[in-house]
């Protein structure tokens, strides 16, 4: 099977995403997916780099059309990949999503159709939920940005 039009699956190359771990005080903003693949896991909002776009934009749009929430951005924290394959090795899904670190501005979170559930974690929280894999280091990076920079 090959890619078709408007379908992720079996990609001719990776896609790429942007998203943005968002620290408000001491909690990170985490929305369940509410689309495959992956659907009902917990990650940080976001989606596909449009043509034209920076990372950074993607990132901020991503974040307000899915949850409703703003925020500004502080910096790149890193790339997470994610990959999936048929039993005949055959690839699936490949996303290479670069996340970022921001402070929030407004919003509280809102669920719709690509978020199913808002949840806004502390660190010590982090394992409590589903997440999306290569997540859990992206957040602890996020928390360290947020210390640094001395936020509460």
């Amino acid at each position: 099977m090959t890619e078709t039009a408007g379908s992720r699956l079996y990609p001719a190359r990776p896609y790429l995403a942007a998203s943005v771990a968002v620290l408000r005080g001491r909690r990170v903003l985490l929305a369940a997916r509410g689309r495959p693949p992956l659907d009902h896991v917990f990650s940080l909002p976001g989606g596909l780099v449009e043509t034209g776009e920076t990372l950074a934009d993607a990132a901020l749009r991503e974040l307000q059309e899915e949850t409703g929430v703003t925020a500004d951005l502080i910096r790149f924290v890193g790339p997470i990949e994610f990959m999936d394959h048929e039993p005949d090795g055959r690839v699936r899904h490949h996303y290479v999503i670069c996340a970022h670190a921001a402070r929030w501005r407004s919003g509280e979170g809102m669920v719709g159709a690509e978020a199913s559930a808002i949840r806004w974690l502390a660190e010590g929280e982090m394992g409590s939920l589903p997440t999306t894999p290569g997540l859990l280091p992206i957040l602890r990076a996020a928390f360290a940005i947020g210390r640094d920079a001395g936020w509460p």
